[in-house]
Formats: C-alpha cells, structure tokens, sequence
C-alpha cells in the first residue's frame, strides 16, 4: 500500500473468483488509477497487482516453505517431537444393562496427517471400578511418540449388578472392534492396533490377547470386526490367581472378598480350581496356536502382585516357544516410577514397533 497523503490509505481488493463482478472490478480499479495514480488497489507495497488464490495442501510438507527476507531471522531445524496431541473425553463404546462404557481418547498427529497406530491401554483397578483418568499424563506423554492412546473402562467386579469374569475380557475385546470399527473417525491404521495394560488391566489385556477365538469369552458386538492385535505389553499383571499367596505378598488374594474372589464371583479362590483355571491366560495356550508376541515388565519387590506371576507366564511362553520379552524390574514395587522412565518407555516404543504390519 502506497500512501496518497500522510493521513489517509485507500484499499479495495475484488476477489477474481466472483465472475460477475470482474467487470464492476476493473471499472472501479481503472478509475482509482485515474484518480490516484499512486494507490496500490492489490495488495501492498512491493506486491502490487499480486494476488494468490488460496492453495491446496493436504499436509504440511505439501505447503511452500516461506523464504524470509529478513536478514536477523535465525532457523531452528532441528526438534524432538513433531507430533501434536489433542484429547476426546468419555467417548462411549457400548451401553450394557444401561451401563455406558467409555474410552478417552488421546489423540495424536503428525505434521504429515498420516494415520497413526492405536494403542489400547487397560488401566489396572484389581478388576475393580477404573480411575480411566488418572494415567491421562503418562499417556499423553508416550502418545507423543507417535501413537493415539484408547484407555478402556470395563465393568466392574465391586460395582452393583457386579460383573465378574469375563465382563472384563468381553470388554476389552468390545472396545477393540469399536476402535477398528470407527478407524476413519480417530485417523488410526486399523492394522496397527496394540494392547497395553496394568496389573488387573495386564491380566486382562493378555487375557484378550491368548482367547480371539474363545467365543464364550466374547460378545456380538461390532462382530463384523476383529479384536485381533499386533503385539501386548503386560506390566505387572496377575496370571494364576491360586498361586498369589504362595509366595510372599502384603494382600490377601483368596477370600471371597479379595479382588482374586470378586473376579471369580465373590468366592473363596482355593475353593473353586475350575473358576481360576478359567481365568488363568496359562490355559488357553496351545503350541500349534498363534497368538500375538508379548512383552512382560515386573518389579522384583512388587507387594500386592507378585514377580512369580510374570515368571509363570514367561515358563509357559518359553515352554510352548511363544515370543515373548520379560524384563524385572530391580527393587520395583507394583506400578512404581521405574516403569514410566524415558528408557522403560524407550523399550516399550522399540517393541511395538518391531511388530508394525
């Protein structure tokens, strides 16, 4: 823009794209040259008679890279993320029994738009009612690394009309196929889909992992899709219930009050073999059958799950020649900080990613 005196501008911009008002436009802009020769109509001073349409770019990388004039710019290229994250709040998957079950939902995307892989994480509760929002921080900071994190309630086994096993299970499972279901909707690759989950949650999550083929441990929802994934990651997760206080632990896991005994109906654990074999992910493993790699984490001084009951899952995968990684965890209690450091996570990003379709 160009000044016609020191108080005062004159503008007009006529879009191009309006045909039927071209004409108007150039009759209006002749006369202004004629009038004020010095006015810029288009754009501003050293641009004149420029104008760019808006353009078409569908990601970042597609948008011409700007070339500054100015000569004090200095350029930063270099950055450790380029991920962006945004959060959905209780984003219901199912209605049971008119009990809504919700996912949150942290989302991430990338400066190229690309669909990112799911990761559905199963916050631990000892098969009790969730806390779904407490590990939003933690999560949001590993979904920086390129993953949109599904954090999964399930039915509760102390919450009225109370669900036992393998309400659990069902769910997990359920929210699996609503994910893959609506993959358009969460910009997510269907075929990148992995589970995660935390004590009673990593119980689960194998659980889910080790039965895609049970029936009896499943439901009719959105069956048109899979609840197949990729890979599971169980940290600090119970496997047999019966076994839990044959080593040292600070709970008690058998009475029928337990989080054991309220998994299998409010029932006395030692009590009830064929209610524990059930829940017991040992007993669905079979040597000619495929079931998704598994990485185990467990702290050595864990007081309310204890170390053997990653161990006996390690025995059985070793037995059966099923891959699997276990890592313990020196002087780590249940959920303790060791197992969100940057390097813990590191090993946890590095796997998930060794098992990319």
């Amino acid at each position: 823009m160009k000044n016609i005196n020191a108080s005062w501008k004159i503008t007009i911009t006529c879009n191009p794209s309006l045909k039927k008002k071209t004409i108007s436009c150039l009759f209006i802009w002749i006369g202004l040259a004629w009038l004020f020769p010095n006015v810029c109509v288009f754009g501003q001073a050293g641009q004149e008679d420029i104008y760019i349409p808006p353009i078409k770019a569908n990601t970042t990388l597609e948008f011409p890279a700007a070339v500054p004039t100015h000569d004090n710019v200095r350029e930063l290229i270099e950055f450790s993320r380029s991920t962006q994250i945004s959060y959905e709040k209780d984003v219901e998957y199912i209605n049971r029994e008119d009990n809504p079950l919700h996912l949150q939902v942290i989302r991430a995307r990338d400066m190229n738009n690309r669909k990112m892989p799911a990761l559905v994480f199963v916050p631990g509760s000892a098969w009790k009612k969730q806390n779904v929002y407490a590990s939003i921080p933690k999560l949001s900071a590993f979904a920086e690394r390129g993953f949109t994190v599904f954090i999964v309630e399930y039915r509760a086994t102390d919450i009225p009309p109370y669900h036992p096993f393998p309400a659990q299970v069902q769910d997990v499972k359920t929210a699996i196929r609503f994910i893959r279901k609506n993959s358009e909707r969460f910009d997510i690759d269907p075929d990148q889909l992995f589970l995660w989950g935390t004590s009673s949650g990593g119980h689960t999550a194998v659980m889910v992992g080790v039965t895609e083929d049970k029936e009896d441990l499943d439901t009719d929802d959105y069956s048109d899709y899979s609840s197949k994934v990729n890979a599971i990651v169980n940290y600090f997760g119970p496997t047999d219930i019966a076994k839990m206080n044959a080593v040292p632990s600070t709970m008690d896991h058998v009475s029928p009050e337990s989080p054991e005994g309220l998994l299998i109906g409010g029932k006395n654990v030692m009590g009830h073999p064929e209610l524990v074999k059930a829940s017991n992910p040992i007993t669905y493993l079979d040597e000619a059958k495929s079931i998704p790699p598994l990485l185990i984490m467990h702290g050595n001084r864990d007081r309310l799950v204890p170390f053997n009951q990653s161990e006996l899952l390690a025995d059985a995968m070793k037995d059966l020649g099923k891959e699997y990684t276990f890592y313990m965890l020196k002087d780590a209690d249940h959920g303790s900080y060791e197992f969100w450091t940057e390097g813990t996570l590191d090993i946890v990003e590095a796997f998930l990613r060794s098992h990319f379709k």
